[in-house]
C-alpha cells in the first residue's frame, strides 16, 4: 500500500474495530456477571433454611428495568399489558407502576414505561417462549441475559459503527479521531448501562443514526429517499424513548423540508407517522389513552392521578411509593441546587464526564470551520432540553432517581462526541494537549465504570460527598 492516506485510514480503522471489539467484550462480560447481588446474603440464608423459593437473585438490577421486563412477560405470558399477576412474583415487583381501570371496569397495575418498546422487546422472548416453554420468571439468566445482550449490546454496536463513519466524515487528524472514538467505547454512560434495559441506550443510537443521515444529505449531496427515510424512522422513534427528542424530530424534519422539500416529504415523512401510529397505538392499547402513563398525574381528578393509589402484593395492602417518595426521589426543592449538581456538581455532566467540556469548545470550532448548520443544530437541541430538564417541578428534579448519572441527557452523546472532533482534533497540536484530553478522557471513564455491578446506583461523586456530610442520603 503506497498512498500515504489509505495506509493511515486503514490504520485508524484497525484501532476503531479493537476499540470496540473492546468494549463490546467489556460489555458482554458485565452482563454474563450481572445478578441482584443486594440479595446474595437472603438467599444463603434462605437455602440454608431449606426455604423452596430461597433463589432471589435476578439479572433486572432496579424497579425501573424490572418495570419493563413485567410488561414484557405480562404480553407474552398473559397477552396483557396487566402486570398484576407478574408483580406477585419474589423478585419481580416495581415501583415504577401505575394503576388505573381497565376495560373490564377493575383496577390493574401497569408499568409506568411507555408500552411501544417493551412490545417490541417481547417479540424475541415470544419466539423463545413459543419454541422452548421457557420462560423469564424460570429461567432468568438464560433468557434475560440473552435477551439484554440483544436489545443493548448490538445497537451498541451499530452505534460504534456510526459514529466511527462521522469520525472519518468530520475529523481532520488520527488522533482526534481515534481519541472521539474511545471516549464513545469507554467514556460515557451508555455502556455502563448496557447491563440493564432502559431507554437511554435505542435513543442514543437513533440520535446517531439521525446524525449521520442529516450530514449526508446537508453537506455531501445525498438525495436517496432512503436517507430521509432512515432520519425520519430514527428520529420519531427516539421520540418513544425520549420525549424531549421531539425537538430532534422537528429541528431535523424542518431542516430537512428547507434543504430538499420533495425527499422531505415522500422520504422522512411516511416512516416517522408509521412511527407515531405505532406509540399512540400501542398506548391507547394498553391504556385506553392517547397520554402515556406518566402524564396522568392530576392534582384534581383522581381517576387521572394514576400514582396514587394502594394495591395488594402478596397478601399485604400497599401505598403506591409515589404517596411518599424516599431519598432522592422526594425531589430537589432549591432550582439553584438541582441546575448545580446536574452540571457541576454530584451528578454533574461536567463533572463526572468532563469530556463534554470539549464538545463545547468544539461546537465553536465547528461553527468556524463552515460546519455552522451542525454546530446550531447540536447546540441548539442542547440547550432546549437541558432547560427543559432542568425547569422540572420539585417531584421530578431528581436527577433521574438512583443512578450513576444524570440520565435524562445520556442520548445526547452522539451528538456531543461528533462537536468533541474539531476540539480533540485541535489539542493534537502539542503533547500538553493530548494529555489534558486523556485526563479529561481518564475521569470519564472512571465515572462510567465506578458503579460496576449497577448503573442504578449514586455516583462516585455523590457517595464522596454524602461520606463528608455534604448531600443527604
Amino acid at each position: 500500500m503506497n498512498d500515504p492516506a489509505e495506509h493511515a485510514r486503514t490504520l485508524r480503522w484497525s484501532i476503531y474495530l479493537l476499540l470496540i471489539a473492546m468494549s463490546t467484550g467489556a460489555m458482554l462480560g458485565r452482563i454474563l456477571a450481572v445478578t441482584s447481588v443486594d440479595v446474595q446474603a437472603m438467599e444463603v440464608q434462605l437455602h440454608r433454611e431449606g426455604k423452596k423459593d430461597w433463589q432471589r437473585q435476578r439479572p433486572f438490577l432496579s424497579a425501573n428495568d424490572r418495570s419493563r421486563w413485567a410488561t414484557v412477560r405480562a404480553l407474552v405470558e398473559h397477552g396483557t399489558y396487566v402486570i398484576d399477576d407478574v408483580i406477585q412474583e419474589r423478585g419481580w415487583d416495581t415501583i415504577d407502576m401505575v394503576q388505573h381501570r381497565g376495560r373490564d371496569g377493575q383496577l390493574h397495575q401497569y408499568s409506568s414505561k411507555p408500552p411501544l418498546f417493551a412490545t417490541l422487546m417481547a417479540g424475541p422472548y415470544w419466539i423463545i417462549n413459543r419454541t422452548t416453554g421457557a420462560t423469564l420468571g424460570t429461567h432468568p439468566y438464560e433468557i434475560g441475559r440473552g435477551l439484554i445482550v440483544l436489545y443493548n449490546v448490538v445497537p451498541l454496536v451499530v452505534y460504534f459503527l456510526v459514529l466511527t463513519l462521522l469520525a472519518e466524515r468530520l475529523g481532520t487528524t488520527d488522533w482526534g479521531r481515534i481519541f472521539t472514538l474511545a471516549a464513545a467505547c469507554f467514556g460515557t454512560f451508555l455502556t455502563t448501562f448496557a447491563v440493564s434495559i432502559n431507554n437511554h441506550i435505542p435513543a442514543a443510537v437513533c440520535a446517531a443514526i439521525v446524525l449521520w443521515s442529516l450530514v449526508r444529505i446537508w453537506y455531501d449531496g445525498e438525495r436517496r429517499l432512503r436517507s430521509f427515510a432512515l432520519a425520519g424512522f430514527f428520529a420519531a422513534f427516539a421520540v418513544t424513548n425520549e420525549l424531549p427528542a421531539l425537538s430532534l424530530a422537528a429541528l431535523t424534519g424542518a431542516l430537512l423540508f428547507w434543504k430538499a422539500p420533495r425527499e422531505t416529504l415522500l422520504g422522512f415523512a411516511p416512516p416517522a407517522v408509521l412511527v407515531a401510529i405505532a406509540m399512540f397505538g400501542t398506548n391507547y392499547i394498553a391504556h385506553d389513552s392517547l397520554r402515556p402513563p406518566y402524564m396522568h398525574r392530576s392534582e384534581t381528578n383522581p381517576e387521572d392521578n394514576w400514582y396514587d393509589y394502594s394495591y395488594m402484593l402478596r397478601g399485604k395492602m400497599r401505598d403506591s411509593y409515589w404517596r411518599t417518595p424516599q431519598g432522592i426521589d422526594r425531589g430537589e426543592p432549591s432550582i439553584a441546587t438541582y441546575v448545580l449538581h446536574a452540571t457541576v456538581g454530584h451528578h454533574g455532566i461536567y463533572t463526572l464526564t468532563p469530556i463534554w467540556c470539549l464538545s463545547m469548545w468544539g461546537m465553536w470550532l465547528l461553527w468556524r470551520r463552515d460546519l455552522a448548520a451542525l454546530a446550531g443544530f447540536i447546540a441548539l437541541l442542547s440547550a432546549v432540553c437541558l432547560v427543559f430538564y432542568l425547569a422540572r417541578p420539585e417531584i421530578d428534579r431528581n436527577y433521574g432517581g438512583m443512578t450513576s448519572g444524570f440520565r435524562w441527557m445520556f442520548w445526547f452523546a452522539p451528538l456531543w462526541l461528533v462537536a468533541m472532533l474539531p476540539a480533540a482534533d485541535r489539542l493534537n497540536c502539542c503533547r500538553g494537549g493530548r494529555m489534558f484530553a486523556s485526563i479529561l478522557l481518564a475521569v470519564s471513564v472512571m465515572s462510567a465504570t465506578y458503579p460496576t455491578w449497577n448503573p442504578w446506583t449514586h455516583p462516585w461523586l455523590w457517595n464522596l460527598l454524602h461520606s463528608l456530610g455534604a448531600v443527604g442520603g
